[in-house]
């Protein structure tokens, strides 16, 4: 699978509204055939600053998104909310999911 991070740094007037801003472009990327998972999560350090962490099925899936017609407008209307072009880490793993973090195991849990 390709596992993406992202960190985005929003507009401190935006950053209350970001969740809103991005959920067309949420929406659509859930709904590709392609697309393990696609959630954001809010700093607790920098109220201003989201990640995302999103995964494809593999190369032709993440192809595929950037291609989307969501993705084209994704670019042209989320920058105007952004302080800084988001950051990105981009790495291909030979999995289909999320492991267990066996080091926090929870008693009974499998």
């Amino acid at each position: 699978m390709i596992f993406i991070t992202a960190k985005f740094r929003v507009l401190p007037e935006h950053a209350e509204r970001w969740p809103a801003v991005a959920d067309e472009f949420t929406r659509a990327t859930r709904s590709e055939p392609g697309c393990l998972w696609f959630d954001w999560a809010r700093s607790v350090d920098d109220p201003t600053e989201y990640v995302l962490v999103e995964a494809f099925r593999d190369g032709d899936a993440g192809a595929a998104h950037v291609r989307s017609e969501h993705f084209r407008k994704a670019q042209r209307t989320l920058p105007p909310h952004l302080a800084e072009t988001p950051r990105i880490v981009t790495v291909t793993i030979p999995q289909d999911g999320w492991s267990l973090l066996g080091e926090m195991a929870v008693p009974g849990d499998r």
